[in-house]
């Protein structure tokens, strides 16, 4: 387990299939935030107002454990039923105390309070529904990362996110969402401390297994401090050793693989900050279709427009570097970081 950093407590305190084995070309199609076949058939009901198969892939999921699978398809469900509640509020209503149902109900509080101006305030309100998805089931993590993100949204103290990180990692030592919302808690929390948030990653995925996503928190890390225009200088070596973990992190996992493609296209922004033309060709081979709207849509509203743009600008004969001023293509310069971006959703 990776401890909080201590600077926490001075302060008190349809697609067409991919090619694995080489790169796609420009024109291949691409899809947004694609669901694995479990979910698919979830949302499929969900669209026609039934809510069985989404309960029955979390009672799956919960019953062996697979805490990265449930917390996915927990935060897809909530997006579902943000904009199609009709099948979720079936389901509240039907099996008020079912533990996905009360998880979902969880996340979606949070989504929905999250935008708004008043969002401390709301989401003070939320409270009781992550601790009843907490009881629901005491082994089950996601709810305390509900909980780190609710957390950071009401701007709570950080005794009291200390609290929730051990209950968190007690549960699921390396879980990875969990060690994300810890990681975005920092970070919002002491902005412009890149090196602490470094350093907190790199500690979790020393101790986290090769295959543990976990591996790519400090790429996640090194992307916050691209996209920052504050802090000191984080030196160029760490940010080549945040990406080359996850280089690592991605040949194990699956070619073209919908859940992989989160990290990969994490990746690929850094891997183009840093003007790695060559990894960040070989990763556009192993996303495949799978493009993710996070980190694109810190950029544009139209993630998927600009991830092809990109895959494209990359797949072009000639030099690699992207026009200067492009918030994407800038390079990373030893004296400054990060372009302008959108402010990140939670």
């Amino acid at each position: 387990m990776a401890p909080l950093p201590s600077f926490i407590r001075w302060a008190r305190m349809t697609k067409r299939s991919a090619r694995p084995a080489g790169l796609p070309a420009a024109g291949d199609e691409a899809v947004l935030d694609a669901p694995d076949d479990r979910l698919s058939p979830a949302l499929v009901a969900a669209a026609r107002g039934e809510y069985e198969t989404a309960a029955t892939l979390l009672a799956a999921t919960r019953a062996v454990a697979a805490w990265e699978n449930h917390d996915r398809y927990v935060r897809h469900l909530a997006a579902f039923a943000r904009s199609r509640p009709e099948w979720f509020e079936a389901w509240r209503t039907t099996a008020p105390q079912d533990p996905g149902a009360l998880l979902v109900g969880a996340q979606l509080a949070v989504d929905r309070a999250w935008p708004s101006p008043a969002r401390a305030e709301l989401l003070r309100e939320v409270s009781p529904l992550i601790t009843a998805a907490a009881r629901a089931d005491d082994r089950d993590p996601v709810p305390w990362r509900i909980a780190l993100d609710h957390a950071r949204g009401s701007v709570a103290g950080h005794r009291y996110v200390e609290e929730l990180w051990e209950a968190a990692v007690r549960r699921a030592p390396h879980h990875h969402g969990c060690h994300v919302a810890a990681l975005r808690y920092l970070a919002a929390s002491w902005h412009g401390a890149h090196r602490e948030c470094l350093d907190f990653a790199d500690r979790a995925a020393q101790d986290a297994p090769a295959d543990s996503f976990v591996q790519a928190l400090p790429a996640r890390a090194a992307f916050g401090y691209l996209t920052d225009g504050c802090g000191p200088e984080v030196p160029r070596a760490r940010l080549d050793a945040a990406a080359d973990r996850a280089l690592a992190l991605s040949a194990r996992q699956p070619a073209a693989d919908p859940w992989s493609a989160g990290i990969r296209n994490k990746l690929l922004y850094v891997l183009v900050r840093l003007e790695r033309w060559e990894d960040a060709r070989a990763q556009l081979g192993l996303i495949g279709p799978y493009v993710t709207s996070f980190p694109w849509d810190r950029f544009s509203d139209d993630p998927l427009g600009h991830f092809l743009r990109l895959r494209e600008h990359l797949l072009s004969p000639g030099p690699r570097p992207l026009p200067a001023g492009s918030a994407t293509g800038s390079p990373v310069s030893l004296g400054g970081h990060g372009g302008h971006v959108r402010p990140g959703a939670h």
